[in-house]
């Protein structure tokens, strides 16, 4: 009989230490229409987890829900699984940007869901975003101060780039200093700014602007540049051993 209950014991044990981190599929219904989105959820919930908001870039946007798992932060999650916060991933539909009022709102639809869902630590609330990604994750620092302990934002910007495509930029007031208006109004949310030295998508200006106008108001700010970097900047941002110790050190 002892020998049955130990062994029952041990095969509970295994199985609670079975239970891996893993990816699962959610929808969140926004203004009469679903949206679906991924979320990392890590092997140990046992205490109020975490929760890490991440936005894509331009070339992940769809309703496939897949796309936004290619490149950044989802990748880079599935070879570190033992990662230890929960990180919501929605995905902006086709022909959108992350700094649209209506995708604003359903990252946060998204990330609310989740944070209810999985009891996540409403003092520990992150965001992080590259490219279009990093155009968002400035935009909800502005739309939702007090809202977020820290930023990670990976070759982004502030300012119209393309005379074409007029939607994707912060919403400053006109005639405003839109890095200035950014930097006040972020609030005191500590952020770390990553950019590639040579980046011709999204210009390295843009950060370097954003950062000198964070450091003239005081504000709590780090900035990383990769030198002969181009704009794939974000598998050398992620990768950077100091970044999650950084990050989950800030709690509101």
């Amino acid at each position: 009989m002892l020998r049955i209950l130990a062994a029952l014991t041990a095969m509970v044990a295994t199985a609670a230490a079975a239970d891996p981190s893993r990816f699962v599929e959610r929808s969140v219904d926004l203004h009469g229409k679903t949206y679906r989105y991924q979320v990392f959820v890590p092997a140990d919930l046992h205490k109020p987890p975490a929760v890490v908001l991440f936005l894509h870039g331009s070339g992940e946007r769809g309703n496939d829900n897949q796309k936004q798992m290619s490149q950044g932060l989802p990748p880079w999650l599935k070879q570190h699984t033992d990662f230890p916060a929960v990180v919501v991933i929605p995905q902006a539909p086709d022909d959108t940007e992350w700094t649209d009022p209506a995708d604003t709102a359903l990252a946060m639809a998204a990330l609310e869901k989740s944070v209810k869902e999985f009891h996540g630590d409403r003092k520990r609330l992150y965001v992080t975003g590259l490219s279009m990604g990093g155009y968002g994750a400035w935009q909800l620092a502005v739309d939702h101060p007090g809202t977020f302990a820290a930023a990670a934002i990976i070759c982004g910007g502030i300012e119209v780039l393309d005379p074409e495509d007029r939607d994707l930029y912060v919403h400053a007031p006109k005639g405003s200093d839109p890095f200035a208006w950014v930097a006040e109004h972020i609030g005191k949310l500590p952020v770390w700014i990553f950019h590639g030295g040579d980046d011709n998508v999204v210009p390295t200006e843009q950060s370097r602007k954003m950062h000198a106008a964070l450091v003239k108001l005081g504000k709590d700010v780090k900035y990383t540049e990769f030198p002969g970097v181009n704009h794939g900047s974000w598998e050398k941002a992620y990768a950077t051993p100091d970044l999650w110790d950084w990050m989950f050190s800030h709690t509101l």
